[in-house]
């Protein structure tokens, strides 16, 4: 896979953490994790599993509204 190619998944995968941070914050876990699943899987992208859960713990931590939403590290484009 080519830098450009990673990049290119990490900002969209950046995007969905957003709109999920932005819209869901206050849900459930299970929710959380459905909806930026969905996102994910709708913009072509994915991460792995230990920063999925890190993001996911992340936006639970913004329900104290002091948390700014989570940065993606890394995404790979979905196969």
């Amino acid at each position: 896979m080519t830098d450009e190619a990673q990049q290119a998944a990490t900002e969209a995968a950046q995007r969905v953490v957003e709109d999920v941070s932005s819209w869901q914050y206050s849900a459930e876990g299970g929710t959380i994790a459905q909806q930026l699943d969905e996102g994910l899987a709708q913009a072509k992208v994915r991460l792995d599993d230990d920063e999925r859960a890190r993001i996911l713990a992340e936006i639970d931590d913004m329900k104290d509204e002091q948390s700014s939403t989570p940065q993606v590290r890394s995404a790979t484009p979905a196969e």
